[in-house]
């Protein structure tokens, strides 16, 4: 009985060991990725690896380094992208690409005219039946162009250096931006009168003229000599172009 039951376990022994012989040959496997098999030491039916762990393992593997790699390169190339879909969106967050050909301050946008870069002077007065007309310039003094909008304001100043009642009367007249090059020159209109009204028996005597441009803090102070009666009134219009009435 022990000689049969050996003789069967001999029998499936080569039977297996030929099917995994045919398996492998079957299969194209290199002699490297063969497993070996090993008898069991109690006469048992020996362990068989399996030949498609190989396979197994390769694949595995195989979809690993796409996972790892391939993922991250392609989201890398997405972030670094420079090619032309990259380069229009840069383009389009930039904006518009400048004008060509001047130096870099070209296309900057004209600025306010500050009080540090105007001159002032009252031109020539126009009289009449005791009414007084006269130009305020104010000039660009500065090099680079800058613009004014809308009215100054006015504090009269005696001999004395004493600041007098003045009450600026703006005009009803619609005020518009006025771009000063370099040098260039705009006007506002001041009207007063010489003619005492009400209680007045004299008016007074300015001397100097103190001018705030237009939104500015800073005052210019330039040579202003009337004697501005209705209790101080000036009337002002708004800046306009040119340099005369």
């Amino acid at each position: 009985m022990k000689r049969s039951s050996g003789a069967r376990r001999l029998t499936a022994l080569s039977t297996v060991m030929a099917g995994v012989l045919m398996a492998s040959a079957a299969c194209g496997s290199p002699a490297s990725s063969e497993r070996s098999v090993t008898p069991a030491a109690d006469g048992a039916l020996p362990r068989i690896a399996s030949v498609n762990a190989p396979l197994a393992d390769a694949k595995a593997a195989g979809v690993d380094a796409r996972l790892t790699d391939a993922k991250p390169a392609e989201a890398n190339a997405r972030l670094t992208d420079t090619g032309p879909k990259a380069a229009g969106a840069n383009a389009r967050l930039a904006g518009p690409p400048a004008a060509g050909g001047g130096s870099s301050g070209a296309g900057t946008a004209v600025e306010r005219c500050r009080t540090g870069a105007l001159a002032a002077r009252v031109g020539a007065v126009d009289a009449g039946a005791g009414q007084r007309y006269a130009p305020l310039v104010v000039t660009n003094r500065s090099a680079r162009t800058c613009w004014v909008y809308g009215f100054v304001g006015l504090i009269m100043i005696d001999r004395n250096g004493d600041a007098l009642r003045t009450r600026t009367r703006r005009e009803s007249v619609q005020p518009h931006r006025v771009t000063l090059r370099p040098g260039a020159g705009a006007h506002a209109r001041i009207h007063w009168t010489e003619v005492p009204s009400g209680r007045e028996t004299r008016c007074p005597a300015a001397a100097r003229l103190m001018i705030i441009p237009p939104d500015e803090v800073a005052h210019l102070e330039i040579p202003f000599t009337a004697a501005v009666c209705d209790d101080g009134r000036l009337g002002i219009t708004p800046m306009a172009p040119g340099t005369r009435l």
